[in-house]
């Protein structure tokens, strides 16, 4: 039994291993300013490179407060402050008082929304060229996936192992 498990325990860390650098190549690629920049060339937009991140994410879980935003896009909040305050020049963005009144948080504009309409038809165009090789069933199985460790990796698994509160 003890021989099985030293070789079931080698399997895991080689496995772990794996996948921490598969991760780190990932997110190395996806923060590329080149490719945020191929993105936004490829969406037809006029956007600067470092706000467009932004844009996505306040359509995508917005209304959402800017520390909220701030942390999870790893920018400091002074910096994502002023970036918002940019898309809300630019009327992408929009600002309104949320459940507690003393935090503004930003939403999507209709401008803002037919933008990342753009840009998530670019991102499906790039999708079609990377995964052009692949069989549907295992860029269905790659997206199932992600989206369990997605959900696994957002708890805390030191302090909350199970998911539960």
């Amino acid at each position: 039994m003890t021989s099985r498990k030293y070789v079931q325990n080698t399997h895991n860390r080689e496995t772990f291993r794996a996948l921490h650098e598969a991760l780190i190549d990932i997110v190395s690629v996806m923060n590329r300013p080149q490719r945020d920049e191929a993105m936004v060339r490829e969406a037809g937009i006029s956007l600067d490179r470092a706000l467009f991140p932004l844009l996505v994410v306040i359509e995508r879980r917005g209304p959402i407060g800017i520390v909220d935003l701030a942390d999870g896009v790893g920018r400091d909040y002074t910096t994502v402050s002023r970036q918002v305050a940019k898309l809300e020049s630019l009327g992408l963005v929009g600002r309104q008082a949320g459940a507690d009144r003393r935090v503004r948080q930003a939403v999507v504009t209709p401008k803002g929304k037919t933008m990342t309409d753009a840009l998530d038809a670019a991102r499906e165009r790039m999708g079609r060229i990377i995964f052009e090789s692949w069989a549907e069933r295992d860029v269905d199985e790659l997206a199932r996936l992600m989206r369990k460790f997605a959900d696994a990796i957002s708890r805390d698994p030191f302090h909350d192992p199970k998911g539960g509160s």
